[in-house]
């Protein structure tokens, strides 16, 4: 697309135009500004080959992408980290698990939680939107704002807790760079990656993957000895393994906030299954492997001193540190580039919530998407500084209320997909993204997900609450939110379309 043409879609009209201008296709009306892509900054940028387009949808004509591999790459790199690692340790740490019931509680739901987000991957290619667009065709173009909200503050939590540990990791390497300084470093570093958008995020996790493993293996060979006799621990309670994997929901299934963010240029006859498959195999390998691994080296820290003083005050970054340490000068080097392991997170993150701003503010789509990168990075960086002492409550804390809204997003999206739009792509019209009175009310899927809080606040088993049915069954509020979001949106839906008379 020419930058003529850019400049005309910018200034109102999606007016999209071939490599040899002769056909123009229109797609609707998108609110950005012209001003700002008079810019000379702005025309720089875009020559530079930064991403500037944010929610606005892809046409067909731009959706030319046939590498499907790259989005294996992108949610590998996204997990393989040590965020990864640390939820693994919640298991023994906080729920008294031994390491036979952490690592199957950690298999099975790890196994079912990745399955909605990598589902929702395969809409990118077919509507050429983002994910939280196409969420208006279920919640309304204002109702959508609710679930976004709590997107965005997934999605920041997620950074600032990587902030942490990366900062954490750094820090541990000299006594001369404190924790906030380290987690500066991390976020810019991660800012420079989310800045550019799609093409150099995906470039970027194609490599980033790659050390990281290398350094967990090498890790596993130093450590292996200690971890091949776990202690015995008494039998799991069933309250136990529902509240951890309650944790374990809200690791996996927020992704689905986000999922088609990174497959709306791929061409819309892609293959659904090929995308479908690499996304959850891309979930699935290193969430379990490195949760597992998390168990385990928790479960040993006790009978290893250098990794007890390492460990101090949950420090996972510490930890790793003196896991390296036999390695001498080599292990100082491996745990900064350990450190790193987060950016690939944090940018892949960053890049979605620049886009999620925008949904949240409709006007902000009058300001380019890097410019939403800088802000979310500035409130990951501030906030990590400040949770960074007290990492495990924030940890817990976070991951275990996330999960409850997302059981109910998801329900609620994959009905409308399902059902009601029959799983066909045809009926989401792109042309209405944007057009409040064109789409739903959005009052159906409001009052699905406020109506499932019925079932879910006495399921939840939280630090600071206990429902009634929480204390006899465990943490099932995630599972109750996706039961009864789904079920009670389906005679809602029918009642919307009955009055709006469309769907």
């Amino acid at each position: 697309m020419s930058f003529a043409a850019k400049q005309q879609e910018k200034q109102g009209t999606a007016v999209f135009v071939s490599q040899d201008d002769s056909t123009k296709i229109e797609v609707g009306s998108i609110e950005q500004s012209s001003a700002v892509y008079g810019d000379r900054w702005t025309r720089r940028l875009l020559k530079l080959g930064v991403e500037d387009r944010g929610v606005q949808p892809v046409p067909v004509e731009l959706r030319t992408d046939t590498q499907l591999f790259k989005i294996f790459f992108i949610w590998f790199s996204w997990n393989i980290n040590i965020l990864t690692f640390s939820a693994g340790t919640l298991g023994p740490v906080v729920f008294g698990l031994g390491l036979r019931d952490s690592c199957l509680t950690i298999l099975f739901f790890t196994l079912l939680c990745c399955i909605p987000p990598a589902y929702l991957c395969t809409w990118g290619p077919k509507t050429g939107m983002r994910q939280m667009i196409i969420s208006r065709y279920t919640f309304g173009y204002y109702g959508v704002i609710i679930p976004c909200i709590f997107n965005l503050i997934s999605m920041l939590g997620f950074s600032i807790l990587n902030a942490i540990l990366g900062g954490q990791a750094l820090a541990s390497v000299t006594t001369n760079l404190s924790w906030t300084v380290g987690i500066v470093v991390i976020g810019v570093i991660s800012l420079l990656v989310a800045f550019c958008g799609y093409n150099v995020l995906s470039w970027y996790e194609r490599i980033a993957w790659l050390p990281v493993v290398i350094i967990f293996i090498i890790a596993l060979g130093l450590g292996g000895n200690h971890l091949s006799s776990p202690p015995p621990t008494e039998p799991a309670s069933a309250s136990s393994i529902l509240s951890f994997a309650s944790t374990l929901a809200g690791f996996s299934i927020t992704f689905s906030g986000l999922s088609s963010d990174f497959t709306t240029y791929y061409r819309p006859e892609s293959s659904s299954w090929r995308i479908f498959l690499y996304v959850y195999s891309a979930l699935a390998v290193p969430i379990i492997t490195l949760q597992c691994l998390g168990a385990a080296v928790v479960i040993a820290v006790p009978n290893v001193p250098e990794w007890q003083t390492g460990y101090e005050g949950g420090d996972v970054g510490g930890l790793f540190e003196a896991m390296l340490r036999p390695t001498g000068n080599s292990g100082k080097f491996l745990t900064v580039l350990l450190s790193l392991s987060v950016v690939g997170n944090m940018a892949a993150t960053s890049y979605s919530a620049s886009i999620s701003l925008q949904v949240f503010i409709p006007w902000l789509v009058s300001i380019p998407r890097y410019v939403h990168s800088i802000i979310a990075t500035v409130i990951v960086v501030a906030l990590a500084i400040v949770g960074a002492h007290r990492f495990y409550d924030t940890l817990l804390n976070f991951l275990g209320l996330i999960g409850y809204w997302a059981g109910a997003f998801v329900a609620i999206l994959i009905v409308e997909h399902l059902y009601f739009r029959r799983n066909n792509s045809d009926n989401y019209d792109i042309t209405t993204w944007n057009v409040p009175h064109r789409l739903p009310s959005g009052l159906a899927a409001l009052g699905a997900g406020f109506g499932s809080l019925a079932l879910v606040v006495p399921s939840m088993h939280q630090v600071w609450y206990t429902g009634p049915i929480a204390k006899h069954t465990g943490d099932i509020g995630f599972e109750m939110a996706f039961a009864l979001g789904g079920i009670l949106y389906v005679p809602l839906r029918w009642l919307e379309i009955k009055i709006q008379k469309r769907l």
